[in-house]
């Protein structure tokens, strides 16, 4: 019987590896140079093994009437975990992903492939300039999850990338974004105020022990100009395998208190983990 071995690839930004999980038949870890990027789940696409994307995942549950299609923005493409997990829970979905690693998008397309009809569309250029030229008014949600090894690049982290985000949305629509960071979260709060200043309605969703500053991690933030379903996305992550806590309103502006909007002058790229804190043993 044939099992699964590890596919090895030189890509654009460096070093990239699919690593088969033996508990699970059909899923694959990517990495690059080393650093966890996607997990997916060929077989069952609504299976997110990673914690951040499990709350993303949440988030997209409560955007819309369950199983209604929504078109989607991806920015940042990787293995196609959540594009695949969109089209899975709601089919008929019309999605782009924006990948700015030619090579890397290659080979997810020939060793990873996309199920028939799945309506992803896969487009290798810079997410920036992706989401620039978007049709504005044109999509329910855009998703930001790019990074180069371990870093998002700083031009992804300002005011004008979130106008041009705000663009592209209809005036219900959810941008999500996910954040790396450790206490005392100057790059979080950073991107909290930078958002803020664009979209009306803001929250933060991230495991307890990160928010505490006891560990390096993500925190997904969701932002819309049209109030966010709190009560569903609160229930829905607390009650998650991997317990997340939602800040948003009050406790939220405390949160941001005294950071400023990353201007395309002021941008820096997200702080380094600290080794080992995306370790894979």
């Amino acid at each position: 019987m044939d099992e699964p071995i590890p596919v090895t690839a030189a890509v654009d930004h460096g070093t990239a590896r699919l690593m088969p999980d033996l508990d699970r038949e059909r899923a694959w870890l990517l990495t690059v140079d080393g650093a966890p990027q996607s997990y997916v789940d060929l077989e069952d696409p609504c299976h997110l093994e990673f914690e951040y994307v499990r709350r993303i995942g949440h988030v997209l549950d409560t955007t819309a009437v369950p199983g209604r299609p929504l078109e989607a923005l991806h920015l940042g493409g990787g293995a196609l975990t959540v594009p695949r997990y969109l089209a899975a829970t709601r089919p008929g979905s019309r999605q782009v992903a924006v990948e700015a690693d030619r090579r890397l998008a290659a080979l997810v397309a020939r060793e990873l492939p996309l199920p028939p009809g799945s309506r992803i569309a896969v487009t290798v250029t810079d997410a920036r300039a992706a989401l620039e030229a978007a049709e504005p008014a044109g999509a329910d949600v855009t998703v930001a999850d790019v990074f180069q090894g371990s870093r998002t690049p700083a031009h992804l982290t300002t005011l004008s990338c979130v106008h041009a985000a705000a663009r592209a949305l209809r005036p219900e629509g959810i941008h999500l974004a996910n954040v790396a960071d450790s206490a005392p979260f100057a790059f979080l709060r950073s991107q909290l105020a930078t958002l803020a200043a664009v979209f009306d309605e803001l929250c933060l969703v991230a495991e307890p022990g990160m928010l505490r500053g006891r560990r390096f991690g993500n925190a997904v933030l969701v932002a819309s100009r049209a109030p966010l379903p709190m009560t569903d996305i609160t229930r829905r992550c607390a009650a998650d395998a991997f317990p997340a806590r939602t800040v948003h309103g009050t406790a939220l502006h405390r949160f941001i208190a005294g950071a400023r909007p990353v201007t395309d002058r002021t941008a820096q790229p997200s702080p380094p983990p600290p080794a080992g804190a995306f370790s894979l043993g």
